[in-house]
Parts: structure tokens; sequence; C-alpha cells
């Protein structure tokens, strides 16, 4: 197994006074995710949970609908994850050419990027089937918090965790990047056959984005909360799909941008 921790010398000053010593930082590797034989995505993040990064990326992305799509997947290099798909299954690899709207600095307008989230797949969310009390949403960034071994060591990571209605942890995953560790603890619901996650609420370590409102609607996910700052675009993501979107989820307090009908 890779590390996902480095030990590196440092200088670190106190005042006017320095010592040297080691640090520990979080592994930063690309990872690229292919197709059969063709590559489709490279992204930068911590090894460790691959082909859970790669099932969740390729789910949210909506080339898979669900594990059953999946006839084989690997590790087939140090920084390599292959899937194979079962004959006949409905993948549009396409899709991944055309989704540049990902990037929040690409400059697609708004509408244009709802409308591509569209067709992914994504249904709007029922109203009812998932509630949870305000005491439950103030409990879950400590219960993060506690299952961040890694965090804890480097303090350089970014988590993700999948709460149910009662605030138990579910699942949770660390990554150098906030769209890697949603895509992880994500990919290990759809590899195990777990979703839609319509019973589940999602909660990420920094701010909200377009992105992670996307893929936690592709999964079915009622809710997600965040210890940081939401974005417009994923504030009108989440009032469009009906989707429960809470922000600065920290100190006994959040504000709820959207679907106030889930929080009791």
């Amino acid at each position: 197994m890779k590390r996902n921790i480095l030990a590196v010398p440092v200088r670190r000053m106190v005042g006017s006074a320095g010592e040297s010593l080691q640090d520990l930082v979080a592994v930063e590797e690309p990872l690229e995710i292919r197709i059969g034989d063709r590559p489709v995505s490279i992204t930068m993040r911590t090894p460790g949970h691959d082909l859970e990064l790669a099932a969740g990326f390729l789910f949210g992305e909506g080339i898979l609908r669900s594990a059953g799509d999946i006839e084989k997947i690997e590790a087939t290099g140090e920084n390599v994850v292959r899937i194979l798909l079962q004959p006949g299954a409905d993948a549009d690899t396409e899709r991944l050419e055309r989704n540049f709207y990902m990037s929040s600095s690409c400059g697609v307008c708004g509408k244009a990027s709802i409308e591509a989230v569209h067709a992914t797949g994504c249904v709007i969310l029922p109203r009812n089937g998932f509630a949870v009390a305000a005491e439950v949403i103030h409990g879950l960034p400590g219960g993060l918090r506690q299952s961040q071994a890694v965090f804890d060591r480097t303090g350089g990571l970014h988590a993700a965790a999948l709460f149910d209605s009662n605030g138990t942890l579910c699942g949770v995953r660390e990554d150098v990047g906030r769209h890697n560790a949603v895509d992880k603890v994500i990919g290990s619901e759809v590899l195990a056959g777990r979703t839609p996650l319509c019973d589940k609420m999602l909660l990420v370590s920094g701010r909200a984005s377009f992105e992670l409102i996307q893929k936690a609607a592709v999964a079915g996910i009622p809710l997600l909360a965040a210890v940081g700052a939401p974005s417009s675009l994923a504030v009108d993501l989440a009032r469009r799909f009906q989707m429960t979107l809470l922000g600065f989820v920290r100190d006994d307090r959040f504000n709820i941008y959207s679907g106030e009908w889930r929080v009791r």
C-alpha cells in the first residue's frame, strides 16, 4: 500500500529562534482513471481508496449508474485504476469530454451548468422521507473531526463523511482534494451496491461548491452540510433539486440555504 503521509525536513521558527525537525505532510500524486484502455481522467489525490475514488467520480459524472455496470475494477499500475464495463452497459463515455463546467473557474454560466447536471440523470429529490433534528446537525463536525486520522497527523486534508438521520457515522474519507474525498466516500457506497443514498446526509470539511452539490444530487443524498460557506451556484443547484443545504455548520450554529423542511 502506498503511503499517504510523508516526513519532510523543515526549519521551524519561533520568534527569531529556529530549529531543524521533521514535519508530516499529506502525499499528493496523480491518479489516472481508465475505462478499458481509454484514459478518461487524471486527478491529483492522496493515495488510498483509489478504486472508490474512480467509481465515485464516474458515478457522479453519470457514466456509471450502479455497481452492476462494472465487470471489473482494478489498480493496474502505481497510479492507474482501470474499469471494465459490463457488456451492454449504457455508459456515455463522451460525457466526460463535454463536462468542462466542473471547474469553478471555467466561466460557464450557471444556467448551462445546471442544465448539464440534469443531463447526468439527476432527478428532483423527494421532500419527504428524510428529516434530522437540529441538535444532531450540531454534533456532526465533532463526529467528523474524531474520525480524521490523517488530518490529525498532517493538518492538510479535506474530509467528507456520511451520517444517518441519528448522527451515526456511516463512512468517512480524506484527501487533499475535497472533490476526491466526496468521490471516495460515495464510491464506497456505489461499489457496495447501496445507492441511492436517500437515507444519508453528507458533511464536508470545507466550503460547499457547485460540484459537491452535483455529486450529492446524483447519489440521491437529500442533505449536504458544510463547515464553510456555500457558493451562489451551489445554492441555486440545491434549490433546483430540493436538496437541503447547510453552511457554517460549526460552533453550535448553521445557516439553512435551501430545504428547511428537513430540519426539525
